[in-house]
């Protein structure tokens, strides 16, 4: 099993406190705060979150913070939902089955802002090398509605509020299953931010958008690059993807600060979605972006959730090796699952946990410049994206 070849000794930092699983549309619903809660308490068992990963409290977004991407009338419709439950406000995309109401949801909500924001101020400030908020990435937030799960756009905030003290270039890779589209929307005609998408096809799977003809806007041409990956594709392909895509790109837009989501919906097991990584693929794909920020921006990463709907077998340990990269120390794959772990899944939920912090699997996957199959559906798409918009940054699209 890979591991990091990056010597990480500087400070990281989780932002967390047990409120933040207040984000709850209700036990009926895919995204439950639960995963959040088994994924803190396995990291911890595993002792990855203590001295080498400090624990940081959640400050609570003001209204301004989240007006600074955020039309005021969505806050507005956000709170009075949230007061009255039984309320439905279609034109900001409340009281869906996907954004079903609940009670103080903007208060939620801006927690997870407030978690975001802080996350990105410990690095932007030096305080932390490394920084995650494991319950944020909402990326499907617009600016006036609410979509996917998502009713505020933590990370669009987060960024938007390095660009108010002068960052210049911030770079944001998206690898949740779903296309990226809140963070792309926002952001799509600023050059200073490149949103980068991996994600299974909009042909097959919600929000149906992020295809490699998607650029950026007229003021911002090629800072917006997407990647549509067919259904079913595994670790191999994936890996394969993303090494031929987001290291160029990043090389040649040389970010001060790199943001990732980490859905980990990409898994064999989850239910909504159709790609069939392993965790072990998974782990691979942060190890990658670890080496990427520490060759790019001095290690400057800020690292937040996003998706993931298995949430025991798959969510806990992806993330528990998530936050164990970022602070510096990856976990061996082959480790067990704490016992003490296990049987508070049992008790709690009635399920037998996974055994191990592995899916059993070695990544490996066959780089790009060894030559593309057109007649593959994976290889076209690589190639497809690399056309478009490769070059927009005066890189050479073929292999």
């Amino acid at each position: 099993m890979a591991q990091s070849s990056v010597e990480c000794s500087g400070p990281a930092t989780v932002v967390f406190d047990q409120s933040l699983t207040e984000y709850d549309f209700g036990p009926e619903h895919p995204m439950s705060p639960l995963r959040v809660d088994l994924t803190m308490r396995l990291a911890t068992e595993l002792g990855v979150v203590g001295d080498r990963l400090r624990v940081v409290p959640a400050p609570m977004a003001s209204d301004d913070l989240i007006a600074t991407v955020h039309r005021p009338e969505l806050i507005e419709a956000v709170v009075r939902a949230g007061r009255d439950p039984r309320a439905n406000d279609g034109v900001h995309g409340l009281g869906t089955d996907d954004n079903p109401v609940f009670h103080d949801m903007h208060h939620a909500t801006a927690h997870i802002v407030g978690a975001s924001v802080e996350a990105f101020r410990q690095v932007w400030t030096g305080e932390s090398l490394h920084a995650a908020n494991i319950t944020g990435g909402l990326h499907h937030a617009m600016p006036g509605r609410a979509s996917g799960f998502c009713i505020y756009n933590d990370v669009a905030v987060g960024i938007q509020s390095l660009l108010d003290q002068g960052a210049e270039r911030v770079a944001y890779v998206d690898l949740d299953v779903h296309h990226g589209d809140g963070v792309e929307k926002i952001f799509w005609d600023d050059p200073r931010v490149l949103t980068i998408s991996l994600h299974e096809t909009g042909q097959m799977l919600f929000p149906g958008t992020g295809f490699p003809t998607d650029l950026g806007g007229t003021d911002a041409p090629g800072s917006a690059v997407n990647v549509a990956l067919p259904p079913g594709t595994g670790d191999a392909g994936w890996l394969r993807a993303f090494h031929a895509v987001v290291p160029p790109l990043l090389r040649e837009f040389k970010p001060q600060l790199l943001v990732t989501q980490h859905g980990c919906d990409s898994h064999a097991e989850d239910p909504l979605a159709h790609l069939m990584l392993t965790v072990d693929g998974q782990r691979a794909a942060y190890l990658a972006v670890h080496e990427l920020a520490h060759e790019l921006c001095e290690g400057r990463w800020v690292a937040t959730g996003g998706g993931g709907y298995a949430i025991v077998d798959v969510v806990p340990r992806a993330w528990s090796h998530l936050l164990a990269i970022l602070s510096g120390a990856p976990l061996e794959p082959t480790l067990d699952t704490p016992g003490a772990w296990r049987e508070h899944v049992r008790e709690r939920l009635g399920r037998v946990a996974p055994m191990r912090l592995t899916d059993g699997r070695t990544p490996a996957y066959r780089d790009w410049r060894e030559g593309y199959d057109p007649e593959t559906w994976l290889d076209r798409a690589i190639h497809a994206t690399r056309m478009e918009a490769f070059p927009l940054h005066g890189l050479d699209p073929l292999p």
